[in-house]
C-alpha cells in the first residue's frame, strides 16, 4: 500500500465522486431544462415539475449519503483518539480541542500526539495546520 502523507491522504472514491456525482448533476440540469421548456410551451408542466422534484431528491440523497457515514466515522475517531491519548498520557484530550482537530490528530504518531494535541489546543490550530505539522505520519486507510 502506498505511503500516506499530507499530500495524498484525501480519499476519492471514483464511482461516487465522479460517476454518481455526474449522473446526479446531469439529472438536475436536465430536469431544470425540461421544466423551462415545459413552461415555455405550456405543456406537461406538472410532469416536468415532478421530475425536477425527483432530481432535487437525488441531490439531497447524494449529499446525505456522504455526510452521515462521515459523521459516524468522526465520532468513532474521536473515541479512538481520546483513548489513544489517555493511554499515552494518562489524561483525556483537552476539552478545547474541536472534533476537526481531533480528526486531524489521528494522523500523528504516538510520539507526536501528546505535544501536538497540546499545541493545537493552546494555539487553536486548524485541522490543515495540524496535518502540516505532523513529522511522522500515521496512515488511516479505513476512512470512507
Amino acid at each position: 500500500m502506498k505511503t500516506q502523507n499530507f499530500e495524498n491522504h484525501v480519499r476519492m472514491h471514483p464511482l461516487y465522486h465522479y460517476v454518481l456525482l455526474s449522473l446526479v448533476l446531469a439529472s438536475l440540469i436536465t430536469a431544470i431544462v425540461n421544466l423551462v421548456l415545459s413552461l415555455q410551451s405550456g405543456e406537461n408542466i406538472w410532469s416536468a415539475l415532478a421530475i425536477l422534484l425527483m432530481a432535487a431528491a437525488f441531490v439531497v440523497t447524494f449529499i446525505l449519503l456522504r455526510i452521515y457515514p462521515l459523521r459516524v466515522q468522526d465520532r468513532a475517531i474521536r473515541a479512538e483518539e481520546n483513548l489513544r491519548h489517555f493511554i499515552l498520557t494518562g489524561k483525556p484530550f483537552d476539552s478545547r480541542l474541536t472534533l476537526g482537530q481531533i480528526v486531524a490528530l489521528r494522523f500523528a504518531s504516538d510520539a507526536e500526539l501528546p505535544g501536538l494535541s497540546k499545541v493545537s489546543a493552546d494555539e487553536g490550530l486548524t485541522p490543515k495546520d495540524i496535518k502540516k505539522r505532523i513529522m511522522e505520519w500515521r496512515a488511516d486507510h479505513n476512512r470512507i
